[in-house]
């Protein structure tokens, strides 16, 4: 007997409260689950519980683990996006998180046009200019979304980021917010299995939560 849904009804409780204890509706808060890597074994009793949406790293690997499984469902491009990965991408996805540069703005932009479908976009930010992390740097994300909207015609709804691992994510959560405030986005993806009560408290409205709801993948 699987252990995920009863850690999938805490993460949920937990979400809740979280919300609660700064005045916002649980329901202002998405779960997205991240099941990258994980077997069907332990994405299954998740489903069945009712969660309905899933975040994915890789293009061809959710491919593989959702055709034919994607009705009713919204999946989440949560890991970096190769431009020869865009037109599947488009296709698959409905929502892809991580627009980080400008030319794969203009491959994004002209898939979409090519094939009439337009996922929602977030832009992805690299707050802790880690050289080894895609996303683009805070000083620069003003001027990218600007050209997102004007150049290439795309209209992101919100912003993601991933904090530095040995830096307290607060800081992280809150310069985000910042960022999206000004350029009038409302949505934040922010927060993870170890953190995602603390971006909550930030203003986050979708955290993408993977070991917390299915356990520890094996090594």
């Amino acid at each position: 007997m699987s252990i995920a849904p009863d850690a999938y009804a805490d993460v949920l409780a937990r979400i809740a409260r979280a919300a609660q204890a700064v005045g916002r509706a649980p329901t202002d808060v998405t779960l997205v689950a991240v099941s990258k890597q994980q077997p069907w074994d332990a994405i299954e009793p998740v489903l069945e519980a009712g969660q309905r949406v899933f975040g994915e790293n890789r293009v061809q690997d959710a491919m593989a683990r959702w055709e034919n499984r994607a009705d009713g469902l919204t999946l989440h491009l949560i890991g970096p996006l190769q431009t020869n990965k865009a037109k599947e991408a488009i296709a698959f996805f409905d929502v892809v998180e991580t627009l980080d540069r400008e030319k794969l703005a203009r491959v994004l932009a002209e898939e979409i046009q090519r094939q009439g479908r337009s996922p929602r976009l977030y832009v992805q930010v690299n707050t802790g200019e880690e050289p080894q992390k895609a996303g683009v740097i805070p000083a620069d994300a003003d001027a990218f979304i600007a050209a997102c909207r004007t150049t290439y015609g795309l209209q992101p709804e919100g912003l993601m980021c991933i904090p530095p691992a040995d830096e307290p994510a607060g800081p992280h959560f809150a310069l985000l917010r910042q960022i999206a405030a000004r350029n009038g986005l409302h949505k934040l993806s922010m927060g993870m299995s170890g953190d995602f009560e603390t971006a909550i408290r930030f203003g986050a409205t979708s955290v993408r939560v993977g070991s917390a709801v299915f356990g520890a993948r094996d090594a």
